[in-house]
Parts: C-alpha cells; sequence; structure tokens
C-alpha cells in the first residue's frame, strides 16, 4: 500500500519501520528482466524490471511530496499572476510570494528584500558575475574567480573577457580547496568581484566561506558564491561568511525546477546591470512574471531544509560510510577525489583505477549516477574539475559521482555496491592494464608505441 505523502515526514522524522521501499526513487529493485516481463523498462538495450536506482542527486532532486503539496493550489484555484494589484486572485499570489521569498531569506539568514527570484542558479550566475562588473566597469575591470567553478561561472567570465575584462582563474590545491594566500595576493586595486563556489557539484568539496569573505571584506571587494549545492545542505549565513551574492536553484533541495533565487546585499550596497529587460518585476533585477506554484515551492523546500538538514546531514553521512566502506572491502585502487574532511557527504567521486569510466558506466545500467556534472556529461573530455586537482588523465576518465540524499535508501546503496563492485572486477579482468600491474610492472615506465 502506497505511503499518505502526509505520513511522510513523520516516517522521515521518528524513523518509524516503513514499507520496503516506500522512500526508494526507484519504482521496484532494477534486475535483468525476461521478455515476458510486461512492466520491464528499456536502458541502452537492455531490458531491467524496473527503474534505474537513482544515485545522481547532485544533477536533480526529487521534489519533496510536502513541496508539491504547498506548490498544488497554486496550479488549480489561486492561479492570480502575482504583479495583477486589482483583485483578490493577484494579492494573493503575492502574498504568497513575498512569504516564499522570507522562508528563503531565513534559511541563509538574508533580509527578504535582498532575495530576487529568477529561473534558477544560472541565470543567477550571470546576472552576478556579468552584471557586477557591467555595472562597475568604469573603475572595475578584474575578475577572479577558480578552475573549478561551474561552467557557467566559466563561460560568464570568458564572456566578459571578450568584452575587456581580465579574468584570474585559481588553481586549487590537490584535496579541491582554494589556497588562501594566493586568493589574497591576486586581489587588485581593480578587481571587481570574487566569485567561488560553496559546494562544488562534482566532488562535494565545501571551500572555506567564512574566511574567504573576510579577505574580501578587508580588501573592499564583494564576494559571490554559487551555493546551489549547499543550500540545505551546510550552514550558510550571508553576514557572518561576508557574502555579498549568492546564486541558489529550487531542484537541488528537493523543490521544482526551473526556479532559483539571487541573494543581493543592501547595505553596503551591490549594484548590479540587469541582464534581462522587461516589465521591472523584482525591482528590476529580473524581469519576467514570477511563476507563483515554482516560487512557493522553493519556498516550502527552503522551510522544510531548516527543519531537517541536520537530520538529513547525519542520515546522508551514514550512507556515504555504508557505500564507501562498501566498495573498498571488496575492489581495490579506489581514489577518493577530493577533500574528506571538508565535503558534503551527500557527495562522493571516486576513480576505479585500470577501468575505462564510459565502460563503466554503460555497465551500470541499473543505477543512475554520472562522471561528473550534468551540463558537461555529453562531452567525453575527462573532467576539467578533477584535471585541475592535479588527478592524471586515465584516472579522471575513470571518476563516477554517487550523489545521495533524502530519499535514498539503505537498500539502495548496498545494491548500488553490488553492482559497482561486479562491474569494476569484471572489466579488470578484461583489462592487461591491471593484470601487469599486479605483476609488479610500473605501467608508468612503459613506453609505448603506436602501430
Amino acid at each position: 500500500m502506497a505511503l499518505s505523502r502526509r505520513l511522510l515526514p513523520l516516517f522521515l522524522r521518528r524513523g518509524a519501520p516503513i514499507p520496503a521501499r516506500a522512500l526508494s526513487t526507484a519504482v521496484a529493485p532494477a534486475a535483468v528482466a525476461s521478455e515476458e516481463d510486461e512492466a520491464a523498462v528499456t536502458v541502452k538495450g537492455v531490458r531491467i524490471s524496473g527503474r534505474p536506482l537513482y544515485m545522481d542527486m547532485q544533477a536533480t532532486t526529487p521534489v519533496d511530496p510536502r513541496v508539491l503539496d504547498a506548490m498544488l493550489p497554486f496550479y488549480l484555484s489561486r492561479y492570480g499572476n502575482p504583479h495583477s494589484r486589482t483583485h483578490l486572485y493577484g494579492w494573493e499570489s503575492d502574498a504568497a510570494v513575498e512569504d516564499a521569498r522570507a522562508r528563503v531569506a531565513s534559511l541563509v539568514g538574508a533580509d527578504p528584500r535582498e532575495i530576487f527570484f529568477t529561473s534558477g542558479a544560472t541565470e543567477c550566475n550571470n546576472i552576478a558575475v556579468k552584471g557586477v562588473m557591467r555595472f562597475y566597469r568604469e573603475r572595475r575591470r578584474h575578475v577572479i574567480t577558480t578552475q573549478t567553478e561551474h561552467k557557467c561561472v566559466l563561460d560568464s567570465c570568458r564572456y566578459l573577457q571578450q568584452e575587456g575584462f581580465e579574468i584570474t582563474y585559481l588553481p586549487v590545491r590537490k584535496d579541491g580547496l582554494v589556497d588562501l594566500a594566493q586568493l589574497e595576493d591576486a586581489i587588485r586595486p581593480d578587481t571587481g568581484l570574487v566569485s567561488i563556489m560553496a559546494v562544488n557539484n562534482e566532488i562535494g568539496v565545501v571551500q572555506p566561506l567564512e574566511e574567504i569573505g573576510r579577505i574580501c571584506k578587508e580588501k573592499g571587494v564583494p564576494f559571490h558564491t554559487d551555493a546551489a549545492q549547499a543550500l540545505g545542505k551546510i550552514p550558510i549565513d550571508v553576514n557572518r561568511m561576508g557574502i555579498g551574492l549568492m546564486s541558489l536553484s529550487g531542484h537541488k533541495i528537493y523543490g521544482p525546477k526551473g526556479v532559483g533565487a539571487l541573494y543581493l546585499r543592501r547595505r553596503p550596497r551591490i549594484r548590479v546591470e540587469p541582464q534581462m529587460n522587461g516589465g521591472g518585476q523584482e525591482r528590476g533585477i529580473r524581469s519576467g512574471t514570477v511563476p507563483t506554484p515554482l516560487v512557493v515551492g522553493f519556498g516550502a523546500a527552503c522551510e522544510i531544509a531548516a527543519q531537517e538538514m541536520d537530520y538529513d546531514h547525519r542520515r546522508v553521512s551514514a550512507l556515504q560510510q555504508r557505500l564507501l566502506d562498501g566498495i573498498r572491502a571488496q575492489v581495490d585502487d579506489v581514489v577518493i577525489n577530493g577533500s574528506m574532511e571538508h565535503r558534503y557527504p551527500g557527495n562522493l567521486n571516486l576513480s576505479f583505477a585500470y577501468v575505462e569510466g564510459e565502460s563503466l558506466l554503460m555497465g551500470l545500467k541499473e543505477v543512475a549516477v554520472s562522471s561528473g556534472s550534468a551540463c558537461t556529461s555529453a562531452s567525453l573530455e575527462p573532467s576539467y574539475v578533477l584535471r585541475a586537482l592535479g588527478v592524471e588523465e586515465d584516472m579522471a576518465h575513470t571518476s563516477i559521482r554517487f550523489g545521495m540524499g533524502r530519499f535514498t535508501t539503505d537498500e539502495e546503496v548496498d545494491r548500488a555496491i553490488e553492482l559497482t563492485v561486479h562491474q569494476v572486477k569484471k572489466l579488470r579482468d578484461m583489462s592487461p592494464l591491471y593484470e601487469m600491474a599486479k605483476a609488479g610492472i610500473d605501467l608508468k615506465s612503459i613506453e609505448w608505441s603506436q602501430h
């Protein structure tokens, strides 16, 4: 029997026994299906008996049923335009938007007037990076970011370079963390923005936001952080951390897709040049009709995250340890990419030596995982994030990102361990490199010839 959406939070909080797969992200345990199985799903040419286990929470998260409950009235009965000022439908939608704005602001310690709704973190990053520099273009011509930022930040910086701005792409240490002394040395009198991601989407590393904010404040430079992967997962306080601009996303915290928010500090005031012209909504920062149901869902997701962040963190930490221990107990030469001490535990990026990453992904048809950012997954090039950490190309090609979250179950983790171990061993059995390495041959000393 299906678990009621309204009872779901009680089971989550109290740890009560639940039906076997009530909280699973998969419909049924995936297994190779017979030709007679009418419920089978075909994935990459292989029929399996159910949807794959979902372990790609950095790409997106399922909507929390409580979020959906909050959104539905604004699709069905309270469907007014929040910018309609002459009747009840507009008034109640406007009130719902402002309530959601307050909930988002509360989660990060901001003033509601500092929250501007957008379509997502990519738009926020574009407004923050391009908007600040274009507004202060007469005095500020230099941006500092890191080599491991999300692609939309890096592409925004490259766009500014075409307009004559100078960009410093800071390297990171082998653990993925920025060198604070190097950051401080890179700041110039004409530096207009420092943009450093809070939690890396590929390797889960948490940057020292408070220390970065302190350096930027002392130098009088605005600090922008892409916090799409951090919101609701780690504590954020924009004042304590000295954050001037921050990009947020709804679908990374069990909210709806298509909505995000830009935090823009009021005191001392930071100005941006809008990247979209229109009716002047969101005080001219982001024109366009505010999507009330999405914004309401985003606000509800933030409120739930504030209530359950500690519980979620403990639970995901246990799942991460279970996954790591289970794989390492059966497979050798497994490398964790990024710092283990400073990382969000729901992200576990592993490299498996002597295994080709694409072959491993193709073999894991019953587990939805990725080799890196969803925005760059179409590329066959090794992850630029891992290369920035100094990971050699062959190991960068073998990386798999496991993403766990609020609705991931122990059974799914155990099944992911079983399937991953099986596939790694299968590929290594076919690998002459693995056989040579086990025989004690130094593969780096071999001179390969082309035929």
